[in-house]
């Protein structure tokens, strides 16, 4: 069967992530010293000793989380002989876990991703006022019903994440999720529940956010993956640095397929 690498997406963070590795490892401690020089300031501190409330910061938690990703990869490399290119068929990430994918599969050096990432986390924060989006999880239905909802939904409202196991995650305008849900409550949906998120991810009102990563992701070199990278909107594996770029800047206001891309490469991941 063939290996897939998979990065995981925002939710994953918690205070202390990565801390030990740094202390065991000095190839973990490299790729925390090289994501604290890329920005500027000392995130690995944040990741470490918190405050929980700044690492959930999504301009924080999407570099912090790449960064414990390429710190854990870089001690399997260091210590168990892990070779990406021998060793992988495949690499996904959740989100903004394409980031870590790509880092990992060198089609981005890491301080290249983790200023990307910041870019990322402060343009889909700023493209929605606080308040006026919202997200939800719908538990116990499929992509074709939880669209259904979206549609019927009075305003903006799209399936953000397709992330299998019964569960799909609506994003728009809060009265328009709000509306989502209790059509899918009264139509029997298992469970359907708002989310603390701070902004309505993988949706049309992140398009101000699509266009801050396509600028860029313009003035960053961006190689051909040594492995494959399975594509978030495509849920196929991709290799050409343009439709890489292409999709990472879709990847903002489309839906996350993960469902599809592990059911398709035999992977599984969290949201």
């Amino acid at each position: 069967m063939a290996a897939a690498f998979v990065f995981p997406g925002q939710g994953s963070q918690a205070v202390g992530m990565g801390k030990g590795l740094a202390e065991a490892f000095a190839s973990a401690r490299l790729v925390f010293e090289e994501v604290d020089a890329a920005l500027g300031e000392r995130l690995s501190d944040i990741i470490w000793n918190g405050p929980g409330e700044t690492l959930t910061l999504t301009e924080n938690a999407q570099p912090a989380l790449m960064a414990v990703s390429l710190a854990t990869l870089r001690v399997l490399e260091a210590e168990a002989g892990l070779d990406l290119g021998r060793d992988a068929a495949f690499v996904a990430g959740h989100s903004l876990g394409e980031y870590s994918a790509l880092a990992a599969a060198q089609s981005f050096t890491v301080a290249d991703a983790a200023r990307l990432l910041r870019v990322r986390g402060r343009a889909m924060q700023k493209a929605v006022p606080v308040g006026v989006g919202a997200m939800a999880a719908l538990i116990g239905v499929e992509l074709g019903e939880a669209k259904a909802i979206a549609a019927e939904a009075v305003g903006v409202c799209a399936t953000a994440n397709d992330n299998g196991g019964g569960q799909v995650v609506l994003s728009g305008e809060k009265s328009a999720v709000e509306h989502a849900v209790e059509i899918a409550k009264a139509r029997g949906v298992k469970r359907a529940m708002m989310l603390p998120v701070s902004a309505p991810f993988h949706c049309p009102l992140m398009r101000p956010a699509a266009d801050a990563m396509a600028e860029a992701l313009s003035k960053v070199a961006v190689k051909p993956p040594r492995v494959p990278l399975v594509a978030n909107v495509l849920a196929e594996p991709i290799s050409d640095p343009e439709i890489i770029v292409r999709c990472l800047v879709e990847q903002v206001t489309n839906t996350v397929r993960w469902r599809e891309i592990c059911s398709l490469h035999g992977s599984s991941g969290r949201d």
